[in-house]
């Protein structure tokens, strides 16, 4: 009963590893290296698996996939190999860890030494049952702390209290409750480009084209050829662990050449189709997804178990106590650029438009087409200034299902041209003049109207300037344009 107890509070199955035969009972939590021996060949798991300090959770799968498959013993037949595999596996997991990570930041090898932060919790021994804890040991400074370098839980009490190894999540304990070991193919990513228009909308029944792992049918996921069978893993003697003695507690942990599985393909026995994988590549999958509305360039659409299957090899005996399933497939948006177009606060469609500084001054109409295809005809106000904005609303991007929608920004940009013509030019100082504005530059042909106009003005404060509109300032304005258009036409009288 103690040792159930024990076991059904601290013990979980877990599957680690890229290669579908790496598996592992232990505790969510479990620690690395209790000695100052052990801690000593605790290496740094972002150069083990050749990742950097930032890498994502998916790239450092993906690394650990790579290197497990290279240096398993079951393929890898170095000296080194089977050294290597263990420290990729203690990297791992460290680094799939996402609190074991952290400590390995702020800590380094200490996180995981006794007493360290990621040591034993305890006073001694397991800490008086109070409360197996500690930031990742098991209890007690001077007990179980540290996690014993990769050793089970499940399989220490096994051992110590002469229970078989591994029983519970073989076949339940003493309450014969059933466990499993849960498999995840790995995600699929695939790329898919749309119109600025069917971003903002979404689009229905799209068809996706990817590669992804099937179970092989050749094999039936054995990864054995036909008539052959599974040899006796010889490292464990079919045991699937290995027993350890340390400071005089006999200790039992996984079998890192068979993966606990008690036994192993021959590399002539290996199914020809998949090679041993399990799974072969199926380059030929469709998929038909609604793509919903107000998606941006960069955003990722998760489709739940429609990614690869496990290429794993599966123990026609186990298949009972193993559950597998399709990883996800990710599929990336990519939204063509409009240049006239752009989304801000996620559900306003901003548009500039450009308007002449006549318009600007005077006011207009101006005609805005917006992402619906639609032409709308905008009241310009007289003294639109540069960047005003105003609100179409409804003609943004829609919010839900009850056809409620942001709004269509409309910013003005007021484009001043350099005059193109001397008639152009005449106006231009024409309305400088009118308007009091000494400081711009005039033409030779208008220069003795306006040298005439500022000795007319000369001493006059702002209170004494005549009115624009007055008789005497429309009759010079007359005048100067008269006199001006005349120059330019070459009439010399």
């Amino acid at each position: 009963m103690y040792r159930n107890t024990l076991l059904k509070e601290f013990t979980r199955v877990r599957s680690v590893g890229a290669h579908p035969r790496l598996l592992r009972v232990s505790r969510p939590t479990r620690a690395f290296h209790a000695s100052s021996a052990l801690l000593n060949e605790l290496k740094d798991p972002y150069s083990t698996l050749g990742v950097g300090k930032t890498a994502s959770s998916s790239e450092i799968k993906k690394a650990y996939y790579k290197l497990a498959k290279k240096y398993h013993p079951d393929i890898n037949k170095a000296s080194d190999a089977q050294k290597k595999f263990h420290d990729l596996q203690n990297a791992y997991e460290i680094l799939s860890d996402d609190s074991k990570r952290q400590q390995w930041d702020q800590y380094g090898p200490a996180a995981f030494s006794q007493g360290g932060p990621g040591g034993a919790g305890g006073a001694e021994g397991f800490g008086g049952f109070g409360g197996f804890g500690g930031a990742g040991g098991f209890g007690g400074a001077q007990g179980f702390g540290g996690g014993f370098g990769g050793i089970n839980f499940e399989d220490l009490f096994g051992a110590a209290f002469g229970g078989g190894a591994g029983g519970s999540a073989r076949g339940g304990g003493s309450r014969g409750r059933s466990m499993y070991r849960e498999y995840q193919g790995s995600p699929i990513e695939v790329i898919h480009r749309m119109s600025f228009k069917d971003s903002v909308f979404g689009v229905k029944n799209v068809k996706l084209n990817y590669s992804a792992y099937d179970p092989c049918n050749t094999c039936d996921g054995s990864g054995l050829k036909p008539g052959a069978s599974r040899t006796t893993c010889h490292v464990c003697s079919g045991t699937g662990t290995r027993v350890h003695v340390r400071a005089g507690f006999q200790m039992a942990s996984t079998c890192d050449h068979c993966g606990g599985e008690g036994s192993v393909v021959k590399s002539s026995d290996t199914c020809p189709t998949c090679h041993g994988e399990g799974a072969t590549l199926n380059k030929n999958h469709e998929l038909n997804v609604d793509m919903p509305h107000g998606l941006q360039d960069g955003d990722v659409i998760r489709i739940t178990g429609k990614g690869s299957y496990p290429a794993m090899q599966v123990d026609p005996a186990m298949k009972d106590s193993i559950r597998l399933s399709r990883g996800d497939l990710l599929v990336r948006i990519r939204v063509d650029k409009d240049s006239r177009y752009q989304i801000k606060n996620k559900y306003d469609i901003w548009f500039t438009q450009d308007i002449p500084i006549t318009t600007a001054a005077l006011g207009g109409v101006v005609t805005i087409p917006t992402v619906d295809g639609e032409q709308i005809r905008l009241k310009v106000g007289a003294g639109t200034q540069h960047n005003d904005v105003v609100s179409i609303p409804q003609k943004g991007v829609p919010r839900g299902a009850f056809g409620s929608r942001g709004d269509m920004k409309v910013q003005y940009r007021v484009v001043i041209k350099k005059p193109q013509s001397q008639a152009e030019r005449c106006l231009y100082e024409a309305l400088a003049d009118v308007t009091g504005d000494m400081q711009a530059k005039r033409s030779v042909l208008s220069s003795p109207v306006v040298e005439k106009a500022k000795d007319q003005t000369k001493g006059q404060t702002e209170s004494d300037t005549p009115n624009p509109d007055a008789p005497s300032a429309l009759s010079k304005l007359e005048d100067f344009i008269s006199n001006t258009f005349k120059k330019i036409k070459g009439d010399k009288k």
